[in-house]
């Protein structure tokens, strides 16, 4: 009877340290907080967190005995950043064909952690990351989810689909040149069929989202940078065969007659934008289709990239699009096209993601907006509103904190101090 009642007790206090242990109690103490629901900014509130979510938030809450005070009182405390357009199994190099030539998958995936970490310390909890080498991004995305390396959750694309000869496709080489050990490994598809297979190879493969290239580009070879790529047939195909697996598609398009053939097959989102016009725009808002615009990269490739070896024919196209593009960002916000924030972060250096914040600010948004496109409207588009996008009550503890206000000077965004991805911090320079 002795031994049973000290067996009960014993497993009494067993459970209860378990339970101890598992109740990871936090408390933020916000100077200001970006309520980017309301689109107002609170003063002193209590964040509550318990584990990865968010249990309660308000101006004057107690606080649990036993729970960890991280004092952000002299901050702005913000939700955690979201970037929809990333590549971060691509690490940008110093030389156009060091990068094309001398690199293999090996060389790009011992190197993507760091791109991860550095995407997370500026402040980006979660990303969209359309497209990679060798499943790179699959494997960076596991490696996150179970813990082995820091980063942002990443929602993932594997292999973009494209043309032969478009912007997914090597043009401007040797056709002998080939080096995919899987031949799998492609998203080069022509045809309806061809398509609808690629789309199946990347939901086997592991991809999230499924991202398909409606026109050319422009850090490719191919001699446009606009020119509708694939029919509307082709887009629908990958539209509905991405559905049918419960997946959505995003659709790098640039020019005006590919962005209208990709809404109208049903795309959730265009890539880039830049050569939209006033018919892809009443489309655009009549389909409820997002813009994800990288307007901060036409000052960086214009910059750099002669510097790293590009070839004149990128760096002119570059020069056709880059200042278009931005004045058609500033049609779409003004006539209310749903924005969502993305950088195609791997043009430039990772870790700057939030550059583009002033731009987007000088080219239409209000300081409140840009922070809504990164957060809450970003959310929107992911399909993870309910799950993260504002500091509310049952939302996973995603936020970052910096010194100042953003609202007054947008480019403090770029100099992020204090970082919570679901309730594990991974930064804290606030006391520096």
């Amino acid at each position: 009877m002795k031994l049973k009642l000290l067996i009960i007790i014993a497993l009494y206090f067993s459970l209860c340290n378990a339970a101890q242990a598992q109740s990871k109690l936090k408390a933020i103490k916000a100077g200001r907080l970006v309520d980017v629901v309301k689109g107002t900014v609170l003063t002193n509130q209590i964040i509550l967190i318990d584990n990865d979510k968010i249990v309660d938030v308000g101006p004057s809450l107690a606080i649990p005995q036993g729970a960890e005070v991280i004092d952000l009182s002299n901050a702005t405390v913000l939700p955690g950043l979201i970037d929809c357009h990333t590549h971060l199994s691509m690490t940008p190099g110093d030389n156009y064909y060091e990068d094309i030539f001398r690199k293999t998958a090996i060389d790009k995936a011992v190197v993507a952690h760091l791109n991860t970490q550095r995407t997370l310390a500026a402040g980006f909890t979660m990303v969209r990351d359309l497209g990679g080498s060798d499943l790179i991004d699959v494997s960076l995305r596991n490696a996150i989810n179970a813990g082995t390396i820091p980063g942002p959750r990443m929602l993932v694309a594997t292999f973009a689909l494209s043309a032969t000869g478009g912007h997914g496709d090597l043009t401007g080489f040797s056709p002998e040149i080939d080096w995919r050990t899987n031949k799998d490994y492609t998203g080069i598809a022509d045809g309806p069929d061809e398509i609808r297979k690629r789309v199946r190879n990347n939901v086997k493969f592991g991809a999230d989202w499924i991202k398909i290239h409606a026109t050319a580009g422009v850090l490719s070879e191919e001699g446009s940078a606009g020119a509708a790529l694939y029919s509307l047939e082709e887009m629908k195909a990958a539209v509905d065969e991405a559905h049918r697996w419960g997946k959505k598609v995003a659709a790098h398009a640039h020019g005006a007659e590919g962005i209208k053939l990709a809404v109208l097959a049903g795309v959730t989102s265009i890539e880039h934008g830049s050569l939209l016009d006033d018919e892809d725009i009443k489309l655009m808002k009549k389909n409820g289709t997002w813009l994800v615009s990288d307007i901060y990269d036409d000052d960086y490739i214009l910059s750099e990239y002669a510097k790293k070896g590009y070839p004149a024919k990128i760096i002119e196209k570059e020069r056709s699009v880059g200042k278009l593009q931005r004045e058609n960002f500033q049609k779409a916000v003004k006539a209310g096209v749903k924005v969502a924030y993305g950088t195609d972060a791997a043009v430039y250096p990772h870790g700057w993601n939030a550059k583009q914040f002033f731009y987007m600010v000088k080219f239409g948004l209000t300081p409140m907006q840009a922070i809504q496109s990164a957060t809450l409207n970003a959310a929107d588009l992911l399909e993870w509103k309910d799950r993260t996008g504002s500091i509310t009550k049952g939302k996973l503890a995603d936020i970052v904190a910096v010194e100042g206000n953003p609202l007054d000077d947008i480019t403090i965004l770029e100099k992020v101090k204090f970082v919570m991805k679901e309730g594990s911090v991974y930064k804290n320079e606030m006391a520096k």
